[in-house]
């Protein structure tokens, strides 16, 4: 959860306006006189269960940010620190003006200072058992170079010495998660002691973190950098400084699970591998290659095949649009993405109790022949699903059918879909056919729970908008769209911080003039959108499709808001007058939405013509 959602979730928006005017409790709403332009009658509402607030008056809204921001006059930066003092919550010094930069170089510096402390002691008499290890791994010398391997000693404080006599200070070294803060008045003391040493670079080669392998029967094996400003596990691939290149030039890359399988990867030429460092896949680290290579190979064990959960389709927050969410077990563990046409995801089920290292040291043609002959997803999919299934009875057919057809359904290519759709039919010996009509009634049940009906349509929480995020991300990733006032308007972005985003590149789509004119406290959620991973077709009409659908999202919220009043005002005797001009609202609102049917299904025609 970013700072900015911590901030929302600790504050109750009825207390923050309730300090600024008089509100009095309507049915599930509260209201009162709108404290930005002058009224007798209150027509500002604000919402609890959304944590949001609308005036009918003037008609404007938003969340707790821009209530703020719009009663004091000030920016969604200063606003964020002022609800952060309330909420009681710590906002980071990266979040003021000018100290992002400069608190990133210097953690960069930092980790810098430790790595080559580590490969000087790698070198040292105290290093001289884990350069034994090395040996034994078969690791050359510019292997080890190349991977800026280390070794820290079995001290409590010699890191922590050597980096203060450098400069640093503890507070940065905490920050950086090199030293753990000692309990009870105790000393700090280095995270990392009697290690083998990995550091853990950037795709710039800036060293974010380092993990750490015990060299005796320790527990755990091995040790990672903390979640810090720099490193964040779920989102870094091991060694992709080193293989981005050869992943770009060939198009594909491979992911296996440990620093091991990289190591002898690369000596033995196959440039093209990166780990998720042990734990399952994530959608961030799998984004980062999309933008990188137009295959990708997961390497997985032979124990992993054949579990229920590689069956599962689950969606994610950060679905946009058409594209398709298929599922990957990496490590006996889901991992979820977005797969979109242009790229092709395929598994390689290494032999029975070998890692990719085992495999390359003893055959390195045999690790370029099942690279070769990986399999796509849903190829492995259906494998997995009928292994064990005796698909001459009924019974079993039925199965196969209940666990493949919503896989089959999620595939947006008409032509991929088809081709499976037939490889099923096959499968189980039943006409295609029947299997289109089986198809075509799984597409028609509601995929998610029903949407919630038009008076409480309003009453989803505003911590997640992916359909904002994915919209943003398009603009700002391709100056060339012409945001016109028309398609999009800011009052359209529920977050506070997305419509400031929004409106500065309305004013400039030059990322670094955009920057300037934001608050540091947007700039995190700005790298996260410009990060973003985008499919390069159809980025004109998807934009469109975007702008249709937040206005969309707004005029429904809308309309759902004015029905709520409308139900409160009529059961409390409200004026004539406001209930009237409620109901022309409403009637307005509607025509709207009207329009953006229409569109829609003319955009519909459109793409079938």
């Amino acid at each position: 959860m970013s700072v900015i959602d911590d901030v929302k979730q600790k504050l109750d928006i009825i207390d923050i306006i309730g300090q600024h005017i008089t509100l009095t409790k309507s049915g599930r709403t509260f209201r009162g006189l709108c404290p930005f332009h002058g009224e007798k009658h209150p027509s500002f509402y604000v919402y609890p269960e959304q944590q949001s607030w609308h005036c009918f008056g003037c008609n404007t809204g938003g969340d707790v940010f821009s209530f703020i921001m719009k009663k004091q006059g000030i920016d969604f930066g200063e606003a964020l620190r002022e609800l952060a003092q309330k909420a009681g919550v710590v906002i980071p010094s990266k979040f003021e003006p000018g100290a992002e930069s400069e608190e990133r170089q210097k953690l960069y510096q930092l980790n810098q200072a430790a790595a080559l402390y580590f490969q000087s002691m790698l070198q040292s008499k105290a290093g001289e058992k884990a350069q034994s290890y090395l040996t034994r791994r078969g690791f050359l010398a510019k292997t080890i170079s190349d991977f800026q391997l280390g070794y820290s000693l079995n001290s409590w404080e010699e890191l922590k010495k050597y980096l203060m006599d450098k400069g640093y200070t503890e507070a940065e070294m905490l920050t950086a998660g090199l030293i753990i803060e000692g309990e009870a008045g105790k000393k700090s003391h280095d995270r990392f002691r009697d290690k083998l040493m990995f550091p853990i670079a950037d795709a710039r080669g800036h060293i974010i973190g380092f993990g750490g392998r015990a060299l005796d029967d320790s527990l755990p094996k091995y040790t990672n950098s903390p979640q810090t400003p720099l490193f964040d596990k779920s989102g870094s691939l091991y060694a992709l400084n080193l293989a981005k290149e050869a992943i770009r030039e060939q198009g594909l890359s491979v992911i296996v699970e440990g620093y091991m399988d990289v190591i002898t990867a690369h000596q033995n030429s196959f440039n093209n591998v990166v780990a998720s460092m042990g734990t399952a896949v994530t959608e961030k680290q799998v984004n980062t290659l999309k933008r990188l290579s137009k295959e990708m190979v997961f390497a997985l064990d032979a124990d992993a095949a054949g579990k229920e959960a590689m069956l599962r389709v689950e969606q994610t927050s950060t679905e946009a649009l058409s594209e398709d969410i298929l599922p990957v077990v990496f490590r006996n563990k889901i991992v979820a993405f977005s797969n979109i046409p242009d790229i092709e995801v395929k598994v390689i089920i290494l032999p029975s109790g070998k890692d990719p290292d085992d495999v390359i040291k003893e055959d390195a043609q045999a690790w370029q022949k099942l690279v070769k002959e990986a399999v796509p997803i849903i190829d492995y999919t259906f494998d997995m699903a009928t292994a064990g299934l005796d698909l001459t009875t009924a019974k079993d057919k039925s199965l196969a059918v209940e666990k493949l057809l919503p896989v089959i359904a999620e595939i947006k290519d008409p032509i991929r879909q088809a081709h499976y759709l037939q490889k099923l039919a096959r499968l189980v010996q039943v006409s295609e056919r029947y299997m289109e009509a089986a198809l075509s009634r799984l597409k028609i049940r509601p995929k998610r729970a029903p949407a919630p009906k038009p008076e409480t349509a309003y009453l989803q929480p505003l911590l997640s908008n992916p359909i904002e995020d994915y919209c943003l991300a398009l603009l700002l990733q391709h100056p060339e769209l012409n945001v016109k006032d028309e398609e999009l308007l800011p009052e359209y972005f529920e977050s506070s911080q997305n419509r400031e985003i929004f409106i500065a590149r309305r004013q400039s789509a030059k990322i670094e003039e955009l920057r300037e004119r934001l608050d540091p406290a947007t700039h995190e959620n700005l790298d996260a959108l410009l990060g973003k991973s985008l499919s390069p077709n159809r980025i004109e009409q998807k934009y469109t499709e975007c702008a249709l659908r937040l206005r969309e999202r707004y005029l429904r919220g809308l309309a759902a808001k004015i029905e709520v009043v409308l139900a409160q005002e009529a059961e409390s005797g409200g004026r004539a007058a406001d209930l009237a001009k409620l109901k022309e609202q409403g009637i307005e609102v509607n025509s709207q939405l009207g329009e953006v049917f229409a569109r829609k299904r003319q955009r519909q025609l459109e793409q079938r013509g």
